[in-house]
Formats: structure tokens, C-alpha cells, sequence
């Protein structure tokens, strides 16, 4: 497993993973740490998340590999398909998923979901439209409207 981290609009962003995938894609809180080199499994990683930042991309080719238990793994599947640009809310995640008994279940999975971007948590909204239930903060806000997602449309589904 190998780390690197790159500037962004957003700030540092630390990557992990190695030439089978990604494992972790953060906004890095800490002290920026600059690598001389970066390997070659991470180039176009990089590439395609400046891109998606700067409005250029809206899919990703690269590998990702996510650790998390099964549940975890297969509510993050349900985030990949969220479109680029719209939204779903939790209530109709959990209805995708087959039991809306398991809200809170599906609300942690999301809340722990690894791959920033690329596994597009930010996507999960409140029901009332409202930008709930995201670590990165205000970021949720950012990269939704660098989506083009405007407050007033309606949600998807």
C-alpha cells in the first residue's frame, strides 16, 4: 500500500491504495506532505480528480477497492450510481437497498465511506433537500454545486 497526497481547490487530498486500487481517497487535515515522485498507479487518479474538481470530468476510470464489511460495500455500490449532478436522499438509499428498517445502518455505512469523489456520498441528502450527514462539512455544498446541482431543482426519484 502507498500513500500520496496533492495540493486541491479543496486542500490536500491523501491517496492510498496500490496498483489493484484505491483504498482511501480523504481531504487530509493535517500537514501537507510533498513527495518527490508519484507512482504511476496514482497519475491518472490524480489527473481525473483535478479534473472533476476544475468541472472537466464527471467519471471516473480509475480502480477502487474500498475496505469495509459487506453491508458497508454494498451501500457505497448504491452511492457509485447516484448520477453525476443529482441527488438522492437517504430515505431512498435505504429503499434502493431493500429495508428501510436499516436507516441508521445505512446512514453509518455512507458516514464511513472511504473514497471521497469517486464514491459520491456527497450526493445523499436529507429528504427536506437539506445537506445533511457529510464529514468533509461544507465541502458537500461545494462539490454539489461544481456539479452544477441547484438547490431548487427537484431531488431525483
Amino acid at each position: 500500500m502507498q500513500t500520496v497526497y496533492f495540493k486541491s481547490k479543496l486542500g490536500a487530498i491523501k491517496i492510498s491504495g496500490d496498483l489493484n486500487g484505491l483504498e482511501s481517497i480523504r481531504i487530509d487535515e493535517g500537514t501537507f506532505q510533498k513527495i518527490k515522485s508519484i507512482p504511476t498507479c496514482f497519475e491518472n487518479c490524480i489527473l481525473e480528480i483535478k479534473e472533476y474538481l476544475d468541472g472537466k470530468r464527471k467519471e471516473f476510470t480509475f480502480s477502487i477497492k474500498p475496505k469495509g464489511t459487506e453491508f458497508q460495500t454494498k451501500v457505497w455500490s448504491i452511492l457509485t450510481k447516484i448520477p453525476f449532478g443529482k441527488t438522492l436522499s437517504y430515505l431512498e438509499i435505504v429503499t434502493i437497498y431493500g429495508n428501510k428498517k436499516a436507516v441508521r445502518a445505512v446512514a453509518s455505512a455512507i458516514g464511513k465511506n472511504p473514497i471521497l469523489v469517486a464514491i459520491p456520498h456527497h450526493r445523499v441528502i436529507g429528504s427536506n433537500g437539506s445537506l445533511v450527514g457529510f464529514a468533509a462539512g461544507l465541502e458537500k455544498k461545494w462539490l454539489l454545486e461544481n456539479e452544477g446541482f441547484s438547490f431548487q431543482k427537484e431531488i431525483l426519484f
